[in-house]
This record gives C-alpha cells, sequence and structure tokens, in this order.
C-alpha cells in the first residue's frame, strides 16, 4: 500500500537516518548490511539499488520466517541455541552500516515457547551485538531500522491493514514531497532541546502520574540524546540513567508484544536500584522471567520522553518502534529494562572501559524492553544546585 513515490521516499528517509547515524561519513566501497523480513522485499530493492548507486556493496540477509524460528526453538538443543554462524563475527567487523526492515509475518508464533531458551539463544548473540557497539563507538558503523506494514501488526493492533499504512506514512512523512527536509527541521529541534537539557545540569528527575512515582538519578557524565537517525521513526529523547539510583514505582499502560507474548498493565517496584516487585495484568509469568534473563535483565537501562508535537502517532501499534514514540494526547515517557546506551556518555567513550560503565552505573544486558506510559505526567528536574524546575508536563517539553 505504498505507492512508488512513496516507496522512494521510505528509502531516502532511511538512507538520511543511516547517514545522520554515523560519526564519520560513508565512502565508497563501504559494507552495508540489508537485513528484512520477506513482505519487506520490494523495499529492500529499492534500498539495494540506492546503496550501489551510492559506490558502496550491500549485503542481503532474509530475516527466518515464523515456521523456521517455531522449527528451531521446539528442536534445538543447547550447543545449537547458543551457536554462532561461522563468519558472522567477520562480517561485523567488516559492517560500515546496517538498515533493518521489520515486517514479521506473526508476532504471536512464540507464545508458548520456553522462555529459557529464547533467552538463552538471545544471550550467546551478545559477542555479535558487542562488535557492532565497538565499531559504532569508533564512528566505523552506523545502523538504522524501520517498518513495514503486515497483516500480522494489523491485527495485533486491532485495526485494518490500510489504517496502519496510514499511520506509518504520517509518522514518516511519506507522503511529504521532501521528507527528508522534515526530519532534518525535527532533528535541528530536538537538538535545541537538548541542549537546553544539558544547560539544566540536572542531578535527577522524579516522574509523577496517576499510577507512577519515582525517582530516576541520571548519574555522572550523560547527556541526553535522540532523534539521531537510528530509528525510523524516532521522536523520543532519552537518556541511560545509573541504575543503582532508581526508586519508586513505575507503571506502563500501553500493552506490548514480545517474543511471541503479550504482556499488559506492568507494575514495576524500585529500591536502589533493585526491582522489589513486579506483576502484570497479563503475561506476568513471561514477564517475570525475562527480567531474570541476565544479572542486568532487572535493572533500568533507559528512560525516554517523547514530545507529542513532534509525533504523530496517536495509536497502538503493537510494535515498540512506534508504541515507544507514541504521540497522542500526552506523549509518552519509557522505562527500558534492561541494557544501557554507551552513547549516552557525555564524554570521549573510548574512556568507557567496562569498569568504568560499572563504577559509572551504565547497565549490561541481553535485554532491551521497553514499558510505554502514556497517561497525563509532569516531570520535575532536580538540579544539582539544589532547585526544582519541570521540565515536562501535559505530553510537552517545557523548553
Amino acid at each position: 500500500m505504498l505507492n512508488e513515490f512513496q516507496m522512494g521516499r521510505y528509502a531516502d528517509v532511511l538512507l538520511w537516518g543511516l547517514k545522520k547515524a554515523r560519526a564519520a561519513r560513508f565512502e565508497k566501497n563501504d559494507v552495508i548490511l540489508i537485513k528484512y523480513h520477506h513482505p519487506a522485499i520490494a523495499l529492500a530493492e529499492v534500498i539495494f539499488c540506492r546503496i550501489m548507486e551510492m559506490g558502496m556493496y550491500p549485503v542481503q540477509r532474509v530475516v527466518s520466517t515464523p515456521r523456521m524460528e517455531k522449527v528451531f526453538f521446539r528442536l534445538a538443543d543447547d550447543q545449537l541455541l547458543t551457536f554462532q554462524v561461522p563468519g558472522e563475527s567477520e562480517l561485523l567487523s567488516r559492517l560500515n552500516g546496517s538498515i533493518f526492515l521489520n515486517a514479521p509475518e506473526s508476532i504471536t508464533h512464540l507464545t508458548g515457547v520456553d522462555a529459557g531458551k529464547i533467552g538463552k539463544s538471545m544471550a550467546a548473540q551478545k559477542p555479535l551485538k558487542d562488535i557492532k557497539t565497538r565499531r559504532e563507538s569508533l564512528g566505523l558503523f552506523a545502523w538504522t531500522l524501520c517498518l513495514y506494514p503486515t497483516k500480522a501488526l494489523a491485527d495485533a493492533a486491532g485495526i485494518d491493514l490500510k489504517t496502519y499504512f496510514d499511520q506509518v506514512k504520517k509518522a514518516c512523512f511519506l507522503d511529504e514531497t521532501e521528507p527528508v527536509s522534515k526530519w532534518e527541521e525535527l532533528y535541528s529541534n530536538a537538538g535545541q532541546i537538548k541542549v537546553w537539557l544539558k544547560s539544566l545540569d540536572l542531578k535527577c528527575i522524579k516522574v509523577e502520574s496517576k499510577k507512577i512515582d519515582m525517582e530516576i538519578g541520571l548519574g555522572d557524565h550523560r547527556k541526553w540524546i535522540g532523534i539521531s537517525g537510528r530509528n525510523i521513526p524516532s521522536f523520543e529523547i532519552f537518556t541511560s540513567p545509573d541504575w543503582r539510583a532508581t526508586h519508586g514505582v513505575y507503571f506502563a499502560d500501553q500493552p506490548s508484544y514480545r517474543n511471541g507474548n503479550y504482556v499488559k498493565n506492568v507494575r514495576l517496584e524500585f529500591n536502589r536500584g533493585k526491582l522489589v516487585e513486579v506483576s502484570a495484568e497479563e503475561g506476568e509469568v513471561f514477564l517475570k522471567k525475562q527480567l531474570k534473563l541476565d544479572e542486568g535483565a532487572g535493572r533500568v537501562g533507559e528512560f525516554s520522553l517523547t514530545d507529542r508535537r513532534f509525533s504523530k502517532i496517536d495509536r497502538f501499534m503493537a510494535n515498540t518502534l512506534y508504541d515507544e514514540n507514541f504521540g497522542g494526547d500526552y506523549g509518552n515517557c519509557h522505562l527500558a529494562m534492561g541494557s544501557s546506551y554507551e552513547n549516552t556518555f557525555s564524554k570521549d567513550r573510548n574512556m568507557l572501559t567496562p569498569e568504568y560503565k560499572t563504577h559509572l552505573g551504565f547497565n549490561d544486558s541481553a535485554l532491551h524492553w521497553d514499558f510505554v506510559n502514556t497517561e497525563p505526567k509532569r516531570v520535575v528536574g532536580v538540579l544539582k544546585s539544589g532547585k526544582n524546575t519541570t521540565i515536562y508536563e501535559n505530553g510537552e517539553f517545557t523548553y
């Protein structure tokens, strides 16, 4: 349901995002991975052509089908669950860019699969993720991703496929003649907010809504980032706080799907960074298992705010990329459990050794799961000077 012009604009926006996300310029002969589910093959073809025209090398990878994934987890023993494809680490060590076109034909096919098996497979892939993280920190690699609508996504969101496509077009400005110009404008506006947040010299933030009452310590040498090109669309501005300085209650009123499991109305209670109580109206057993995936899975890795003036997403989409960028009437905040983002470190990332990360309270985990709250809320910043100031209210930054 994207015409030829919209498909081309989508490709242009994704390549804009990839370029923005990399510190260094892309050059001729760089290697770019195009990873996609089969329903997105038409968009993959357009991107393939664009990359070739830029003088770079495209590498294709098709994601396993739902049937393949089900068979894998049904038959795989521990050795196969932790198996790494020969040559994969070598490829990742050469990659300069990666574009993922997420177009799942099913999002519930792994329902009932042993969560321990899923967790073991995820943990085994973490060293490959670390290769990309290291290359990104050196300016040698960048990534971006997007969503291509499918009937499975539309059904899970409770809407028809045309309505789902309309949300994607609206969110990515694909009906605009020059969508890249629109993204440049958003990039500039977000930059001003990030400069303002930095100038406040925040010690911690307090989040208050009908069902949230929590304090999050930001930690030393942190910065707020967002709208960097890494996700299309992305309207959030976020940071990775010191996980040890999280206290109080968080509530996610936005449901989510993860590995085929539906989780709704999640309540998380923290004391000195540690989870002391976890509950969910639906999916509680799966949730608790995921939050014990490894030592860092039960710790905070990210806190994010989305300004409703930026985002045109106004309904549940059954996909984290869109749901974490929900605009609606009151914007959203989300809290991610699991891995933190090293690029929220405000100094030279080469300084961020594993030991220094631990010292600063950056979290490390194979998990990263966003829990979204769309209630009316107020976020108060506690400055290092001791003063308080409201930084976000009624879905908007107060800048």
